[in-house]
């Protein structure tokens, strides 16, 4: 008797290990960008969070995140934010597809990319927003500089508009690239308007199923969102909005961001509320390397 429950106890310790090992071993598969001057694009100091830490609102201040932080207020950003060297696997490319032809910049592997992100600009913006060194405070280099590090790929389009035109030389876009690196997550960051595209690619039966996560800054919501093929995937979905945009009340998105959590209490989706941010406070302060990194955990 006491033989068979010796042999019952060792059989439980080493099958404990063996899950621990196997867990621990998943953990290490699971990719994560290495740093990229994350000391200088630290989100400021939490004020408070909620949703289970879902939610945060962090301590935004336009004399310390812009004034202090630009040489030229709004227009460039001090040296020590950027590194421009990354230019040298920056591409202005041209791709002809059969929803058109599709200008757009790409910075790091074309081909066997460990993941890929793309940067879709808002009213008025161009493919040459989201590669700016030095705009935005130098987050733009930052998200270049970690792609290129970690064999990635970011990509920043034009496209004709915010409806099914565009959608469709996106996803387009999205189709080329994946089959050249099939083994890539892929996430999509939308700017402000350019948020309408976030959702109609969610909605799409194809792109819903081959996107990884979205970025929503500055942006706008979407009901439908909730029936969505990427939402059945469980897509990770970041959310950063400034309390003081007048464009997209910030309200009304928080109101989304909790209907998501109202339909599925454990979906992966964080919301950063900039406290008297603005407008384009998100594209600004998003920390893309920690956002990135928690979206690779959650990816399906």
């Amino acid at each position: 008797m006491a033989l068979a429950m010796s042999f019952r106890f060792r059989f439980f310790v080493a099958l404990l290990t063996a899950t621990a090992v196997f867990a621990t071993a998943a953990e290490a598969q699971t990719p994560s960008l290495k740093p990229f001057k994350d000391d200088l694009f630290a989100y400021p100091l939490a004020l408070s969070t909620g949703d289970n830490g879902a939610y945060t609102v962090l301590d935004y201040h336009e004399m310390r995140d812009i004034n202090q932080r630009d040489e030229v207020p709004e227009k460039r950003v001090r040296a020590q934010y950027t590194d421009p060297g990354v230019r040298r696997v920056q591409q202005d490319l041209m791709l002809k597809t059969d929803a058109g032809d599709i200008r757009h910049v790409a910075v790091g592997k074309t081909e066997g990319a460990s993941i890929i992100v793309l940067y879709l600009h808002g009213q008025g913006g161009s493919r040459k927003q989201g590669v700016d060194d030095f705009t935005f405070g130098g987050n733009f280099n930052r998200i270049k500089n970690l792609m290129a590090d970690n064999g990635g790929l970011y990509i920043t389009p034009d496209f004709p508009d915010f409806g099914d035109k565009g959608a469709a030389q996106v996803a387009a876009l999205i189709d080329h690239y994946a089959e050249k690196s099939p083994s890539a997550k892929i996430f999509v960051a939308c700017g402000s308007m350019g948020g309408m595209l976030c959702w109609k690619l969610a909605a799409s039966k194809d792109t819903g199923n081959r996107i990884n996560g979205l970025l929503l800054l500055g942006s706008l919501w979407d009901e439908s969102f909730l029936t969505s093929p990427a939402f059945k995937r469980r897509v990770p979905v970041f959310f950063g909005q400034g309390s003081h945009d007048v464009v997209f009340a910030v309200a009304k998105q928080e109101a989304f961001f909790r209907s998501i959590l109202a339909k599925s209490k454990t979906y992966p989706t964080r919301f950063v509320r900039f406290e008297t941010g603005t407008h384009g406070t998100p594209i600004r302060m998003v920390d893309w390397r920690g956002t990135l990194n928690w979206m690779l955990t959650k990816a399906p």
